[in-house]
């Protein structure tokens, strides 16, 4: 049971092992682009691929999808970046339904773990298999893997990473609840518990009066999506632009703070604790480009916030 990439990635994984999948469960396809026509899952295309009994349920406690359920007399249910499951789905199958989370939980429980630990500066995160209770992310751990984040690394980057080390911990969860070799194990707190909540547009505003590692964390926590976003004047024009990516040079002052300044072909903002550097920038109506050519298009501009 998925939706997005994240979850494509692990029904290849399982795909391929030994472990047999009888039907696959996904949202309804969704209306998008200009033309608003219909749109498939990832899971979906990946499970057409695969010729794989597909369900897209509008109503996930119907009598009719329960029982298709049934049906398929799995061992396990699987559920990778999906819905909220009621309790007369994930008690059907005898081994039970768990989830892959893409954090150390309980650390991180919520829709936008990856992005949430970018954000807050984490220098570790991982994944997780905990079986699925009434609540959300709270569930008996099966299994967990710790991973590194980069001091630069993106949410798309760090995506990545988990996608992989998720495809692993996937198939030794289905190992190992196979062979009745798991002790699922009740979560425990350590410190002060960490959400991550869904994101939404004003999540991604930068405030340039916050430290500059908090606005860096900003930039790459929201790469590629949703974006931090920010208004510059360009000839006292104002703009809206998406920053993708930048560096921040801790302790660096040239300029006055706030001031926006154009040296080495980049775009920088003097911060009241250094300087950040924009290396790469969309503006409004435009395509995302590399700072240096940005100001390369604008060199007789002048800029400021």
């Amino acid at each position: 049971m998925g939706t997005p990439d994240f979850a494509t990635l692990q029904l290849e994984a399982i795909q391929k092992s030994p472990h047999k999948i009888v039907g696959v469960v996904t949202v309804e396809d969704k209306p998008a682009g200009r033309g608003r026509k219909l749109q498939a899952s990832s899971v979906k295309l990946a499970a057409q691929k695969f010729d794989l009994p597909i369900f897209q349920p509008s109503n996930l406690k119907d009598p009719s999808f329960i029982e298709n359920l049934k049906k398929l007399q799995a061992d396990v249910f699987v559920v990778v970046a999906f819905r909220m499951l009621p309790k007369v789905v994930w008690e059907i199958p005898p081994k039970g339904t768990f989830n892959l989370h893409a954090s150390l939980l309980p650390q991180y429980r919520g829709a936008a773990p990856i992005h949430w630990a970018i954000l807050n500066g984490e220098t570790k995160t991982g994944v997780t298999t905990f079986l699925i209770d009434q609540h959300i992310d709270t569930g008996k751990i099966l299994l967990q893997k710790e991973i590194s984040i980069g001091k630069s690394q993106t949410t798309g980057e760090l995506h990545d990473d988990l996608a992989k080390i998720g495809q692993e911990i996937i198939l030794e969860t289905l190992n190992g609840l196979a062979l009745n070799t798991l002790i699922a194990k009740d979560q425990t707190a350590e410190g002060e518990l960490k959400t991550a909540p869904k994101l939404y547009k004003e999540t991604g505003f930068l405030n340039f009066d916050v430290p500059g590692e908090v606005i860096f964390n900003q930039i790459r926590g929201l790469n590629p999506y949703p974006s931090a976003h920010t208004i510059f004047q360009l000839d006292g024009v104002k703009k809206n632009f998406k920053i993708h990516k930048a560096t921040f040079i801790k302790g660096e002052k040239r300029r006055k703070i706030k001031e926006l300044f154009i040296e080495n072909e980049l775009l920088c903002l003097q911060l009241a604790d250094g300087i950040l550097e924009i290396t790469e920038l969309q503006m409004e109506g435009k395509t995302r480009i590399l700072a240096k050519e940005f100001v390369r298009g604008y060199q007789n501009t002048f800029f400021s916030l």
